[in-house]
């Protein structure tokens, strides 16, 4: 029987080496493969380069999003869920085969619904380079960018607006990118150059960096190097790949530090002048996959080991999965009196990975009658091992089989906490269906589709879902033990997102887990909910993050602050960004316009589109800081090229009419409105119907306006009723219809549209002498109690010329529709808009976007 024998371990583990784990690296890949393009021709490759791929880094233990066929919005998402996976990450890598191409040294990603038929398409349907390489950069510590892209131009326009020039597309190949400190980008061939598809399901560079990449512990510029032989060779001097590179720390992709793992020390009775007898010594088991081989190298010197009949010699090598048949055969007479003795073995790995193993004998005769009582109480021992082991088996495989845990996303690798019911080192497990999404791991290493565990290492296995995937998936296990016995386990995991997230997650957080919510959608549980997930997850500054957002639109503005405060100073980048609208808002300060773009540069670094909008916005126009219209013009694309709504309704403005040295181009601002009408933005709805209804960069059509305008008005956009309410007091595009036109002005003040409260009071002013003058004085108040910019300065006029009867009249209205009193003092006019405003805020309690 094998036994751990503690104090002959303690003797003789010194004089082994000892195996330190290295800290679990975070190694994310995003692998991209676009084929099927709508508007150009297809590409034969990627659909299958993304396959090998994806298998590859996941092989290497990397966390991969996979996509295929990827549409704009598509990237946009996908790259996102990317970003929150990466934050904080070791290594991010993104591999892309598609149609690429570069105007003006920038290069651009092609994805599969761009048509690039108009000199602003490039920069709302293409993907720049540059753009993912900057976020990269802000949230991990080295980037690898991989791209078998540098195929011809195929569209027909050859020249593109980019920032303020029109620039002409390169016909071939990509651009040489200048990358920053530790980062690798690779191209399929050098710049300016075409690589090919080649004859086979694989381009010649895909192929070749798949079967490199697996090389063990080989960092990636020495894989680079074979891949470009590999790809020199096959396409006869056609194709060089090429790479611009400035790691300064290594990058191992396939890296194979384990060792095989087996019991270091271990004790069995062994009879003399019976024969061979039987070790059973546990099969070593290799983490990592692959084979083990295992050398003696201290024999027995008390009898010979066998296997299969013949003799072990000193210095051979057997297979790790014979070492269960080894034998021991003693000769006649020795063992009266016991006697010790020891082997001592090593096994090794494909990858250099060695551990050392030790038994100890206690050799007694096998002779005489207490010789056979000793024979039959081993074998009655060894019967009752084999049969333990097959409890083990089936324990460890009913602790798993047909289990169900939800695991939270966002929230990191979390512990699976699998009890098994016995810890025997002869039980192992290997992977025999990797999860289709997230990572499997144990403290000290990532799992792979390869990797084996010893059952004592299941109780801290751990998963982390992938950001972004919902469905359940699958680990499936074989469970074996060096008797012969194996049974299969599997497990179901599902991804679960915390409630907080659902009630108070933001758009476009790229450290968030949801596509979120706007402010004036956050429910009164929302607090709640997220004091909740704070409590059970205090270092996840997101929740501190949702929570402050969640009081926020309960109104308690100096609570949430706090917790803002707190997100940001944990790293939450939104957070950053939120403390800068807080001081430029006043929300429950002074408004400080340089405190905010302090904070909103501070979000724009660390690649929040939010901010980059926000200190875009500043720096365009020179709010509260030096105007730098360039590096303001840049941050507002950057912003839009993420799927920011708000920076393409600004680029509309500004193409629109042309500000600051940047040329007017109505087509241009179109195709931002355009971009942001296909993201569902109720702003970009209600400008660009008002194109359509003015003819500036598209044809008129009342038809189309009308429409865009009713669709922002079901979403709750604040501008869009009165848009709508013009038509129908004009007859533009719809027959006129001046009660219609009332309603809409009046939904349009109630949503705190001055200009909405303006017409109101204007159609009923035009009455004549049929007019409500109360009512005109009402909305003539809610004009100015909105109008916090001063831009109709003509209503205060208005205001100023109606009679004491009339504004009498409607004060006393609007302080009856108030729910609480509040003092009045000044004339009659300063008190009108202070009621009104009043009013409107008891209506609209929740900070939103209005």
């Amino acid at each position: 029987m094998l036994r751990h024998c503690g104090f002959v371990a303690a003797l003789m583990l010194a004089s082994f080496t000892a195996f330190d784990a290295s800290a679990v690296e975070r190694r994310v890949a995003f692998v991209i493969g676009n084929s099927d393009y709508r508007e150009i021709s297809a590409l034969k490759n990627p659909a299958k380069d993304v396959v090998d791929v994806s298998d590859t880094f996941r092989a290497a233990g990397f966390d991969v999003f996979v996509a295929s066929n990827l549409t704009k919005l598509q990237f946009e998402d996908q790259f996102r869920n990317y970003l929150a996976a990466v934050d904080g990450a070791d290594v991010a890598v993104v591999y892309y085969s598609g149609h690429g191409f570069q105007i003006g040294g920038e290069n651009f990603l092609i994805p599969v619904d761009a048509s690039l038929k108009d000199a602003a398409d490039v920069e709302v349907q293409a993907i720049k380079l540059n753009d993912v390489l900057q976020q990269m950069r802000s949230k991990s510590k080295i980037q690898v960018i991989i791209l078998d892209a540098c195929r011809n131009n195929p569209f027909p326009r050859k020249d593109y607006w980019l920032r303020d020039q029109l620039l002409t597309a390169s016909g071939t190949g990509l651009a040489q990118v200048r990358s920053s400190l530790n980062t690798l980008i690779a191209f399929a061939t050098e710049p300016g150059a075409v690589a090919y598809d080649g004859a086979g399901d694989l381009s010649p560079f895909s192929l070749a960096f798949s079967r490199r990449a697996l090389a063990p512990n080989q960092e990636i510029r020495t894989v680079m190097s074979a891949v470009r032989r590999d790809v020199v060779e096959a396409t006869k001097g056609l194709q060089v790949p090429w790479e611009n590179s400035s790691l300064i720390d290594e990058v191992v992709l396939m890296r194979r530090s384990s060792r095989p793992s087996l019991p270091p020390v271990l004790e069995k009775v062994v009879l003399s002048g019976v024969g061979p007898v039987d070790l059973n010594l546990p099969e070593p088991v290799e983490v990592d996959g692959g084979t083990i081989t295992v050398s003696i190298d201290r024999p027995p010197a008390l009898g010979r080991l066998m296997l299969d009949g013949k003799v072990v010699e000193p210095g051979d090598l057997i297979q790790g999965k014979d070492l269960p048949r080894l034998q021991m055969d003693v000769p006649k007479g020795i063992g009266e009196p016991e006697e010790m003795d020891m082997l001592a073995y090593a096994a090794r790995d494909n990858w250099g990975g060695e551990a050392k193993g030790m038994l100890v004998f206690r050799v007694k005769s096998g002779e005489g009658t207490q010789g056979e009582q000793v024979m039959a109480s081993l074998e009655a021992e060894q019967k009752q091992q084999v049969l333990q082991r097959g409890i083990h088996v089936t324990g460890a495989a009913e602790a798993i089989e047909n289990r169900e845990i939800d695991v939270p996303v966002g929230i990191g690798a979390v512990a699976l906490n699998l009890d098994l019911p016995a810890d025997d080192s002869a039980v192992s497990l290997k992977v025999a269906n990797y999860p289709a999404t997230g990572t499997l791991s144990l403290p000290d290493r990532p799992l792979t589709p390869e990797s084996s565990l010893t059952v004592g290492e299941v109780e801290v296995l751990r998963y982390e879902p992938q950001i972004g995937a919902s469905a359940p998936v699958e680990v499936a296990f074989e469970i074996r033990a060096d008797s012969g016995v194996s049974k299969p386990a599997k497990m179901k995991l599902s991804p679960s997102v915390d409630p907080c997230d659902t009630a108070a997650g933001e758009p476009l957080d790229l450290q968030g887990v949801v596509p979120g919510l706007l402010p004036n959608e956050i429910g009164a549980d929302a607090v709640k909910l997220c004091e909740t997930a704070v409590k059970a997850y205090p270092d996840v500054a997101r929740f501190r993050y949702e929570l402050g957002r969640a009081l926020l639109a309960a109104g308690k503005v100096d609570q949430a602050r706090k917790a803002i405060q707190q997100a940001a100073d944990r790293g939450h980048v939104r957070a950053v960004f939120e403390l800068g609208y807080l001081y430029a808002t006043g929300a429950g300060m002074a408004v400080d316009r340089k405190q905010a773009n302090t904070f909103y540069a501070a979000a724009a670094d660390k690649g929040d589109p939010y901010g980059m909008t926000s200190w875009g916005r500043a720096l365009f126009h020179g709010y509260g800081v030096e105007r730098d219209t360039d590096k303001g013009l840049d941050l507002l694309l950057k912003a839009a090229a993420m799927g920011h709504t708000y920076a393409m309704n600004d680029l509309g403005a500004i193409f629109t009419e042309g500000r600051n040295g940047v040329p007017a181009d109505q087509a241009r601002a179109v195709a931002f409105l355009k971009a942001g009408v296909q993201r569902q933005d109720m702003y970009s709805m209600n400008l660009l119907g008002r194109n359509y209804l003015s003819g500036r960069g598209v044809e008129k059509d009342p038809k189309a306006a009308l429409e865009l305008f009713q669709k922002a008005i079901d979403l709750g956009q604040p501008y869009a009723p009165g848009s709508l309410a013009r038509m129908y007091r004009d007859g533009v595009g719809v027959e006129q219809n001046l009660d219609e036109a009332q309603r809409l002005f009046e939904l349009a003040t109630s949503r705190g549209d001055q200009s909405g409260a303006y017409d109101r009071a204007a159609l009923e002013m035009q009455k004549g002498d049929k007019a409500d003058q109360a009512v005109a004085v009402r909305f003539l108040a809610f004009t100015v109690a909105l109008d916090l910019r001063n831009e109709l300065p003509e209503a205060r006029a208005t205001l100023a010329k109606f009679g004491t009867k009339a504004k009498a009249a409607a004060l006393k209205q609007l302080r009856g529709e108030l729910k609480s009193k509040i003092p009045l003092s000044g004339s009659v006019d300063k008190q009108l808009v202070k009621v009104a405003r009043a009013v409107w805020e008891q209506a609209n309690p929740r900070r939103d976007l209005f």
